[in-house]
């Protein structure tokens, strides 16, 4: 095992290090974060740091960088209230990584790269209308991190749009029929493949697999 210190990490140039910094999680999801301006500007932003916060309410998490060039999905959603969180899936992996570009805050993602806008009646915010798992947020919380300059964004789930076929009756949700992403780093995309599902695990006895 290699083992790397804090002042390692420190040396790093700032690219390696960002790329190290992100892989260090492991896998994690990656959406299509949809929000509009007060005037009706549309952007779209790959977030991979997406947390569940809790279920009853049901709030979800994500983590906006530092403010060192403008955020417009901070800016939009602090402005609106609501925005969308749009799962990946690999037919759209290309377009979704696109829209990490800068473009300018007159420029929608969707135009850029070739993906439609979706908007549900009394929503504001707009979804992916290729995604096959969508979700409407309405924001809850923001709390600035001092430390780092970033903002944890804290928001409630009020509308799930999802193929039906992948809810099951339990509630579990077959993200491997929806073909979900995840990613590590800056740049690198994975698919599902699932282990099994286990029971619920009790101090006197060993877990077991379920069909």
């Amino acid at each position: 095992m290699k083992t790397i210190t804090a002042a390692d990490i420190a040396a790093m140039d700032k690219l390696t290090r960002v790329q190290f910094a992100t892989s260090l999680p492991g896998a994690k999801p990656v959406a299509l974060i949809g929000t509009r301006s007060a005037d009706g500007l549309t952007n779209l932003a790959p977030f991979s740091s997406i947390v569940h916060f809790g279920s009853n309410p049901l709030i979800l998490g994500m983590v906006s960088r530092p403010d060192a060039v403008e955020r417009h999905t901070l800016s939009n959603l602090e402005a609106t209230g609501v925005w969308t969180i749009n799962h990946l899936h690999p037919d759209i992996v290309m377009a979704g990584h696109h829209c990490s570009a800068r473009y300018p805050r007159e420029t929608s993602e969707f135009a850029a790269t070739g993906l439609t806008e979706h908007f549900e009646e009394g929503f504001h915010a707009p979804f992916v209308a290729e995604s096959r798992f969508r979700l409407g947020m309405e924001l809850v919380e923001l709390i600035d991190i001092p430390l780092n300059g970033t903002t944890l964004i804290l928001g409630k789930v009020v509308l799930v749009q999802i193929e039906e076929t992948a809810l099951a009756e339990d509630g579990s949700i077959d993200l491997v029929g929806l073909e979900t992403v995840a990613s590590t780093a800056l740049d690198t995309y994975f698919g599902l493949t699932p282990l099994g599902r286990l029971s619920y695990a009790k101090p006197d006895r060993p877990p077991t697999r379920l069909p």
